[in-house]
């Protein structure tokens, strides 16, 4: 007979009792299951449940590549906390993972996302992963897998993170690398719909310095409003303008701003010249740079000033390309050019 090892006078531990909620977990799959099934497209073999998710790439493809990129939110997810917003984040998660893939003329075919907390809040997770089912329409891709994982004592109560996982396919002779691109071209920047996902610790410190009230009206919308739209997912009307072979490069402003991000698709022998006279840079980043004293040079080191995604083409190209887009319902400007680079010069410069 064995001894028993549960102290005398009590009953035995469940793992409820230890944090973590089985039945809550069953419930958030039950929940987000239809949000799902709204992603599904070609390609994808079984559902939401399996150890793993199974995808066939499409015969379409002669010599596919797969493209993967991986992202999180960053400190915006502390806004979300503190203002109870949780229906936008799922998309800003997307768009991170899928907007980086693009630009090397991948097509997004499948999501994966990675939910964290301490108590898992069934309600405030599913709101989270419809927006990433939303964002996952918005790029065509499916929404094949994911985890949640509840934690306690790792996360404060009504925290969480988030992580997310993009796979995308494009043909090995049409990978878009930047290496076509030579003085003369022209480079075309399409609109982003705010801060997007990046700089979110300024904008925080800004707040917290500035004390501004977030309900107050800012050009027609709440403040909190501006600072939690979602990021803009370029993916459809970049790849049908990628279709038409007029792309020669790609950049997505994140993390880095223009100056950081334009010469990663930049040879070394040339150097992209932007006109910040030639775009209107919104409301929101006036306002973070008047009430933060931000100096221009940091403001376009850190945010995306009202740039999300930049689009080299060459300058025969740029008129059709300018129309198609805008015809796609993108805001576009020709914001710069490209040159030879003398010397070890900066790559991207703001003028």
């Amino acid at each position: 007979m064995s001894a028993s090892h549960t102290p005398q006078g009590t009953t035995g531990l469940s793992y409820r009792d230890a944090g973590v909620d089985i039945e809550a977990g069953d419930a958030l799959v039950d929940a987000i299951k239809p949000f799902a099934k709204r992603t599904m497209r070609e390609g994808v073999l079984g559902g939401i449940g399996g150890f793993g998710a199974l995808f066939e790439i499409s015969k379409k493809y002669k010599e596919p590549v797969l493209v993967s990129g991986t992202d999180g939110v960053g400190t915006k997810l502390r806004l979300a906390f503190e203002l109870n917003r949780h229906d936008t984040v799922g998309q800003d998660l997307v768009a991170m993972s899928v907007n980086d893939i693009l630009v090397q003329g991948a097509e997004p075919l499948f999501f994966l996302d990675y939910f964290a907390c301490g108590k898992l809040d069934v309600q405030t997770a599913a709101t989270v992963v419809k927006g990433i089912a939303h964002g996952c329409e918005l790029a065509g891709c499916a929404l094949i897998g994911g985890e949640t994982a509840e934690m306690p004592s790792m996360y404060p109560e009504g925290e969480y993170d988030l992580a997310g996982f993009a796979v995308g396919a494009v043909e090995k002779s049409k990978i878009i690398d930047g290496t076509t691109i030579a003085a003369g071209d022209v480079v075309l920047g399409l609109a982003s719909s705010g801060a997007h996902s990046n700089g979110y610790s300024l904008v925080r410190k800004i707040i917290e310095v500035s004390q501004p009230d977030l309900n107050a009206d800012f050009h027609g919308q709440r403040l909190q409003d501006a600072l939690m739209a979602p990021t803009r997912i370029y993916v459809k009307p970049l790849l049908a303008l990628i279709e038409t072979g007029m792309v020669k490069g790609m950049a997505h402003i994140t993390g880095g701003g223009l100056v950081e991000n334009v010469p990663r698709v930049l040879q070394d022998n040339v150097t992209a010249i932007l006109h910040k006279d030639a775009w209107t840079m919104p409301p929101l980043f006036t306002w973070l740079q008047q009430n933060g004293g931000v100096a221009d040079a940091e403001m376009h080191r850190v945010f995306n000033c009202g740039i999300g995604m930049v689009v080299v083409v060459s300058k025969d190209n740029a008129a059709a390309a300018m129309q198609q887009l805008q015809a796609a319902g993108e805001t576009v400007w020709q914001i710069g050019e490209i040159r030879a680079r003398v010397g070890d010069e900066a790559q991207t410069q703001v003028v």
